[in-house]
């Protein structure tokens, strides 16, 4: 894969290029800052995912810290359910 993959991208870049598609720097330099901000948070929230699991918490907390804060949110367990409805809303209420 680690070699396939990019030989593939090479090839359809390439292809792409032969047709007539232009591909200035600034458009590289896009696609290369997007790409390398999405590898860089994929790996460290992958990486404190893993530390939570293994309940290890320095791991946890030092991917969390390089993803701007100390632990990933935790948000109030709501049980699962919604309340009741009470009423009826129609069209002319809208």
């Amino acid at each position: 894969m680690r070699t396939g993959v990019p030989l593939v991208a090479g090839w359809l870049l390439t292809l792409a290029v032969k047709t007539g598609v232009t591909i200035d720097s600034d458009a590289v330099t896009y696609a290369v800052t997007v790409a390398l901000v999405l590898v860089y948070y994929v790996v460290f929230r992958l990486l404190e995912v893993l530390g939570t699991r293994l309940r290890g918490t320095a791991l946890q907390k030092f991917a969390g810290i390089l993803l701007g804060w100390a632990r990933p949110p935790q948000y109030p367990d709501a049980g699962g359910s919604l309340p009741p409805l009470t009423g009826s809303v129609s069209s002319r209420d809208l």
